[in-house]
């Protein structure tokens, strides 16, 4: 009735100010999203909409989620913020488009085809390991629904020196850095999450498909 969230501890009810979601929009409240959800709170956006609580992953921030929004990243940042971009692109093209969809079959072997709705590197063609079989089969998924597919030049990792069974080996990275937005305005962590090839040659650095992670401090500029 007043709005706000509470948790229950032995010492009794205590108020919650932050909560970091990790429940899909869909299960977070069963009286405004599915009714026969018991993943989220009952009442728990209404405790949001008053600023009672605040929800870290804010409802609807899975857009971002979705891979097809990447091709629209430049001309999002030029319309909303009246910039050029800092940072370089990496060349993304959206499947649903006639156009770019006869570029990258023309150039599939230079390419990574990707469902727009998977990741942790499922669902997606490497063009130059994979099979003439697999190609066409994968050609015919996309033709079929082109709009759930986007498609990138294959990019060669950076390559670092990792300790790998007692000996320094060369292995594939990137690194995912973070933003904060915070009173002052938005602040880089001095570091980041730099995520590993564990296979020797892999690109793929998704733990999922048998990458690592390490974390990343940068300790001087």
């Amino acid at each position: 009735d007043n709005h706000k969230v509470f948790m229950k501890t032995t010492a009794g009810l205590q108020q919650v100010d932050v909560i970091y979601r990790r429940v899909d929009d869909n299960y977070l409240d069963p009286l405004v999203f599915d009714p026969s959800s018991v993943l989220g709170v009952a009442g728990i956006m209404s405790a949001y909409r008053k600023g009672n609580v605040a929800i870290v992953n804010a409802v609807g921030n899975g857009v971002a989620d979705d891979k097809a929004i990447y091709t629209y990243v430049p001309a999002m940042i030029r319309y909303y913020l009246n910039e050029e971009p800092i940072l370089k692109n990496v060349p993304t093209y959206h499947l649903g488009k006639a156009e770019e969809r006869e570029h990258v079959f023309k150039n599939i072997e230079r390419m990574v085809i990707k469902k727009t709705n998977e990741s942790g590197g499922y669902g997606m063609l490497m063009g130059n390991a994979a099979t003439e079989e697999e190609i066409d089969t994968y050609r015919e998924e996309v033709v079929q629904n082109p709009r759930e597919f986007i498609a990138q030049p294959i990019i060669s990792l950076s390559s670092c020196p990792c300790y790998m069974s007692g000996t320094l080996k060369p292995r594939r990275v990137d690194l995912r850095p973070y933003a904060l937005c915070g009173p002052d305005g938005i602040e880089i962590v001095p570091g980041g999450l730099t995520r590993v090839a564990l296979k020797e040659g892999s690109l793929i650095v998704n733990s999922s498909q048998g990458g690592g992670s390490k974390d990343t401090w940068v300790l001087a500029e």
